[in-house]
């Protein structure tokens, strides 16, 4: 195939095209042409710095003097600044950032990787399950290696199988090696084209004018093309300056559409922002808008029948699960909440990477909410996969288009969120709970559990809750200065009841995983059960007293916890000054409906983890040890 005519086009003005990578997570690049293959992969790169910051490499086909790797520990301005005095020239070439699993961050364990005399080169997204037992092979044979990853294992291998066609040699390779995996592939003896394969691991190939590329997302080549090819899964495809061939496993030609982006760039800039997370949480009112607008219609009307969710459909299912991780499994917490709650129907939260495994109840009368803000969470994948084999009917709720799950699930529910740069997601949530909360009403109305009037009056508190979020925001300045009294402490509790709790726990994670304070949520109740005997003088402690019926018992928990020396933070809504009399310090939110104070509430604790990284010096959009999408178990 070379680059076909046929073209069918993405519009993606707010939702940033992320797939998957190696090592739980990483970025690759590479490019083919007649200018200087450096600038443009490393440029690349630095579009995909948040999928891996551990270390970044290069690797350039040189000409005369083969092929050129440098590598470095650290952030990808520590290579550029390496390149920038020495340049490497070629019209070939191929990068990689890295977020580690095997082996340590090191230049040595940097990619690429290469053979032995550096004849053949690999870049990898993904892992290698088989690979310490090919290693052992491969020692036994002589082979030495210079580093700790998964990764070199295919260079070597690649030494075994080549025989003067770099393409056969990959046919072969990939009966070997197990697991979920984006390559790209370089020799030294084949100047005129690149290798690439992909399999569970996200791909793309741009194509240009007398040159093409390979990336891990988009935004990587947006600048250079809008033309792209989506790799599948068990793909080989062979790059050319001016031609692509994508084949199967098998090397037989497989016909692709061409993709053509439209993307307002301007949504992945910081616009005027420090941070990208302090934009992304800004953003809210508006993207919570988008993603009512695309789901309820001029007429006032709820409509997922698209997704499969007709009444007929619904009737006939005899289980629900929502399955996620992370900030997503929190969403889909405050799901169960609220679906329960309209619809009287039972719901189970799954943690993703559990679910497979403990052989769920599953029949084709299941329905399985997977929820993932980049569409690429392995777990998630695989949970979903698990349920299909079992005859259930998979919906994706996903804030990116075309990514590994929303083509995979039986539909998919976009949330149209926007980019979502900052490695801890906001926006991604409060849109995610957006789409339950219709789901909740959409599923209460064809069940009969609600009137049209009940119906119209959800919809219509769903969009009130813009203005809402927008007064919440002003209260940047106080939460900064909260945040300030608190930075120094080791600890954090978080405490709620009811949606208060559920909100609580993704607050938690947001502290812990931006200001690296140990912050842990419970459930108000429990804290005479363990808990508070970690209360000490001092100890900040976040409390969530939204709900109207449950109001009185949580005071009575933040006299428990004022009486052991707490520094309490609480969240009300207003009118329920009588918090004040026993908090060190109260945010109030606008006095909406009770089972819609999470949208307002959230953002106060978004806020406090912003400033709390912030104020300690950390690199709040880059958090350390972590990625923006887990792409391995």
């Amino acid at each position: 195939m070379s680059n076909c005519n046929n073209k069918s086009t993405i519009v993606i003005f707010s939702s940033i095209f992320t797939l998957k990578g190696e090592e739980n997570m990483c970025g690759i690049v590479g490019y083919i042409g007649s200018q200087n293959a450096q600038d443009f992969v490393i440029d690349g790169l630095s579009k995909l710095e948040y999928r891996g910051y551990d270390s970044a490499g290069i690797a350039v086909n040189t000409g005369e003097k083969g092929l050129a790797v440098v590598k470095k520990v650290g952030r990808l301005q520590n290579l550029a600044n390496v390149l920038a005095e020495n340049p490497l020239h070629g019209t070939m070439a191929i990068g990689h950032t890295r977020w580690a699993t095997h082996g340590k961050p090191s230049d040595e364990n940097s990619h690429p990787h290469f053979n032995k005399d550096r004849s053949i080169v690999v870049v990898h997204n993904g892992i290698i399950e088989n690979y310490l037992e090919l290693k052992k092979e491969l020692i036994e044979k002589g082979y030495e290696f210079q580093s700790e990853t998964d990764t070199e294992v295919i260079a070597h291998l690649l030494t075994e199988l080549y025989e003067g066609d770099l393409l056969e040699a990959t046919k072969k390779l990939l009966t070997i090696i197990k697991g979920a995996y984006a390559l790209g592939i370089m020799s030294v003896s084949e100047p005129d084209r690149l290798i690439a394969v992909r399999k569970e691991s996200p791909l793309i190939v741009g194509i240009g004018n007398g040159e093409n590329f390979i990336a891990s997302d988009i935004p990587a080549i947006l600048k250079y093309t809008r033309d792209v090819y989506l790799i599948e899964n068990g793909e080989i495809v062979e790059l050319k300056k001016d031609s692509v061939k994508i084949m199967n496993s098998q090397g037989q030609p497989v016909e692709r559409e061409v993709t053509h982006i439209e993307w307002d760039m301007e949504a992945a800039s910081k616009g005027g922002y420090e941070y990208f997370m302090e934009k992304e949480i800004h953003e809210q009112p508006e993207v919570l808008i988008e993603t009512l607008n695309s789901r309820v219609d001029e007429n006032n009307n709820i409509n997922f029948d698209d997704a499969g969710l007709t009444k007929e459909y619904l009737e006939g299912v005899g289980s629900i699960y929502i399955v996620a991780c992370g900030t997503a499994y929190h969403a889909g917490l405050v799901g169960k909440y609220i679906i329960e709650k309209r619809t009287r129907v039972k719901v189970d939260v799954e943690v993703a990477s559990e679910f497979r495994y403990r052989n769920p109840v599953i029949d084709n009368k299941t329905l399985v909410i997977v929820l993932s803000q980049s569409g690429e969470t392995l777990d998630t994948l695989e949970a979903m996969k698990e349920a299909k084999r079992h005859g259930a009917r998979v919906i994706a709720i996903t804030n990116v288009v075309g990514s590994s799950i929303a083509r995979e699930a039986d539909h998919v529910i976009y949330t149209w969120a926007g980019p979502e740069i900052s490695v801890a997601s906001t926006k991604a949530y409060t849109t995610q709970m957006v789409i339950l909360y219709l789901l909740a009403t959409d599923m209460a109305m064809k069940f009969g559990k609600i009137t049209r009037e009940q119906y119209e009056q959800d919809i219509k508190s769903l969009y009130r809750i813009k203005a809402g979020v927008q007064e919440v925001l002003t209260y940047a300045d106080r939460v900064e200065a909260v945040a300030d009294k608190i930075k120094d402490q080791n600890s954090m509790f978080y405490l709620g009841r009811g949606l208060d709790y559920v909100i609580a726990v993704e607050g938690a994670l947001k502290s812990k995983e931006i200001s690296y304070i140990h912050s842990e949520a419970f459930a108000s109740g429990e804290l005479k059960h363990g808990t508070i005997a970690l209360i000490d003088d001092g100890v900040p402690v976040v409390i969530n007293v939204t709900q109207t019926d449950l109001f009185e018992k949580s005071v009575s928990n933040i006299k428990e916890v004022t009486a052991r020396g707490a520094f309490v933070i609480a969240i009300a809504k207003e009118g329920n000054t009588l918090v004040e009399e026993v908090a060190d310090e109260v945010f109030y939110i606008p006095a909406v409906e009770d089972d819609y104070t999470g949208f307002l509430s959230i953002i106060i604790h978004q806020l406090l983890a912003y400033y709390l990284s912030k104020l300690k010096g950390n690199d709040v959009d880059k958090p350390r040890n972590l990625a923006k999408s887990v792409t391995v178990e």
